[in-house]
Parts: C-alpha cells; structure tokens; sequence
C-alpha cells in the first residue's frame, strides 16, 4: 500500500502539463494591408516585445482570428497589433505614439499609459482558451 502511494505521488509530480492552443480574435482591422500580430504573455513579459507565445494572420478588414499552439495551462494576458507596413514592429509618431493599430485582450484600457496586466487577464486552461478584443487606431 505504501508502494502504491508513493508511485501516484510520483506520477501526479511527472505527468507533464499539457499546453493548448488560444484562439484570438481581432476585431476592428482597418484594412486588408500587411498582417496582425498577436502575443501571449505571462505577467513580467506583458506589453514587452519578448512574450513567450505568438502568433500571426493575413490582415483583412474587420475580424482576423489567430491560433497560438501549445500555451500551457495558466493567467496571460494577450497583445496585437495590425503591422500594416509588415515591418515586424510597432511604429511609432515622434511623441512615441503608435502610429498603427492595437490592442490587448479584454479590451484594458490603455488611456494615458499601459494597461493593467489584471485587467487584461484571462485564464488558459488545459482545453484551451478562446478570447476576442478590438484594435484601437488613433487618428
């Protein structure tokens, strides 16, 4: 009996946690130029360029859906942006501004400074996750 509890000890302690995809859904793209990016990020990687899981789709007016493989199980928060240039980077104004479109998973505010990792949290389970927000374009 005690050989059996140690070995589901061991076995709970071994078995690897089993990563998912999310599903992001890109609402508001302005137009069908270039591609929109996508990152999954745990909390000290949030709206860094360094996120440990990304993704990317065509752009098209409206609404762009990407598929981030093998996200494990846990409490992220999501970044995009429509690179319409397809330059792989954010431009930016001589203020700093960006000068395309983005946006972070459950709309979190970004008025006057970086949205809360708290307010753009969602949760990964071992199914997955499905989560959709909308781009933001200053004009």
């Amino acid at each position: 009996m005690k050989f059996f509890g140690l070995a589901m000890v061991w076995a709970l302690v071994t078995t690897p946690v089993m990563a998912a995809d999310v599903t992001v859904t890109i609402n508001n793209v302005r137009n069908g130029q270039g591609v929109v990016l996508v990152a999954i990020c745990a909390k000290a990687d949030f709206m860094h360029s360094h996120c440990g899981w990304r993704g990317r789709a065509l752009a098209h007016f409206g609404a762009v859906s990407v598929i981030i493989h093998d996200v494990p199980p846990g409490r992220y928060a999501a970044q995009a942006f429509h690179d319409e240039n397809a330059n792989s980077r954010l431009d930016r104004n001589v203020l700093g501004l960006p000068k395309e479109g983005m946006g972070v998973s459950n709309n979190a505010k970004m008025w006057m400074g970086r949205p809360k990792f708290d307010d753009a949290g969602f949760d990964v389970g071992p199914g997955g996750a499905k989560i959709a927000f909308d781009l933001s374009y200053r004009k």
